[in-house]
């Protein structure tokens, strides 16, 4: 196969600079453009080449596919606070839909004949089944939700009218670092639980909130399910090469290991892993969360061959708090 270069949008955050060190590794030529808002310049390996600015700028873009000969695109950059959402909803609007619309019409126009889209398994808001299916009804609940659902519906009728194939991969809890600690969660008061914990852990934080005790699972705290940050990179560059393989095709995956853990049995694995006791802050529900939200993944494992090398809550943890102490040693040093 041709390793086409690929241009990552959001290369400089949490996710996004995953993928550039996954498709580094697995030899595929890239680049990257962020606006630093929440990226960090550090985050990006050397040599790959940096653009900083916004995917809304269309001459940038396209100067960037033009130079570099982009002809993938994965998608990453954008908001994804759901509680922020809700209280600037227009922000995420902008951010999530509009900008998205111009990074799409930027592919359009320079002739970019694949693109990868991160989204959410926000966009199913309270399922009505769990494990939750790709053909599960979609009725977010939250405008964070309801900004990627928008960018899936225009990636399908785009492509339908351009030659354009594209990947949608529904993310469900992204957690854990890069095995190496090369890069990882480093966004300051960052509202993922297993980051919140290990910053607890480490004395960063004094408590960790528990919000909501009295779920409908087996310990009454939220089950999700949590999927290593590099297993979920390893799934961007396998779509991307399902794309090239197969142009008149697109696709539409969760990402999930298909299984979940409740909050009570994170923080037990994060006292575990660190030997040490956190301070849980018993807490009341927040609106909408629900009780369990869990992927059913049989689809990925059917279109793709990925098999997941982290799937195990102690290693995502250990990752994870290897990232924190390295972070610290990052600002310490400037």
């Amino acid at each position: 196969m041709t390793k086409v270069p690929v241009l990552v949008t959001g290369g400089a955050g949490y996710i996004g600079s995953h993928a550039v060190l996954a498709l580094q590794d697995a030899g595929w030529p890239v680049c990257v453009i962020d606006n630093l808002v929440t990226g960090f310049r550090f985050a990006v390996p050397e040599g790959v080449p940096f653009y900083q600015g916004d995917i809304e700028d269309a001459a940038l873009v396209a100067r960037i596919i033009a130079e570099q000969g982009v002809k993938a695109i994965m998608h990453f950059a954008g908001s994804v606070v759901v509680p922020e959402s809700v209280e600037n909803p227009l922000k995420y609007y902008h951010n999530n839909t509009v900008k998205s619309r111009a990074l799409i019409e930027a592919a359009v126009q320079g002739g970019v004949p694949h693109f990868i889209f991160s989204s959410t398994a926000a966009t199913y808001g309270i399922p009505e089944v769990s494990p939750v299916r790709e053909d599960s009804a979609q009725r977010p609940i939250n405008p964070y939700g309801m900004s990627k659902l928008m960018t899936e519906a225009m990636l399908a009728d785009v492509s339908a009218a351009h030659p354009l194939n594209f990947c949608v991969l529904r993310y469900f809890n992204v957690a854990g670092a890069d095995p190496q600690a090369r890069t990882g969660q480093s966004t300051a008061g960052a509202t993922h639980l297993i980051k919140v914990a290990v910053e607890a852990a480490l004395g960063k934080r004094e408590s960790v909130g528990v919000f909501g005790t009295d779920f409908a699972t087996p310990d009454g705290t939220g089950v999700r399910d949590y999927i290593h940050v590099s297993d979920l990179a390893a799934a961007h560059v396998l779509a991307l090469e399902a794309l090239v393989e197969a142009p008149d095709r697109s696709l539409t995956m969760n990402c999930g290991y298909g299984r979940g853990f409740s909050v009570l049995e994170v923080l037990d694995a994060v006292d575990r892993v660190t030997n040490r006791k956190i301070v849980r802050n018993m807490q009341g529900r927040r609106a909408g969360d629900p009780d369990a939200l869990i992927s059913d993944n049989s689809r990925i494992k059917a279109t793709l061959p990925w098999q997941p090398a982290y799937a195990d809550l102690d290693t995502i943890v250990s990752h994870a708090l290897a990232w924190e102490r390295k972070l610290g040693e990052i600002r310490k040093g400037g």
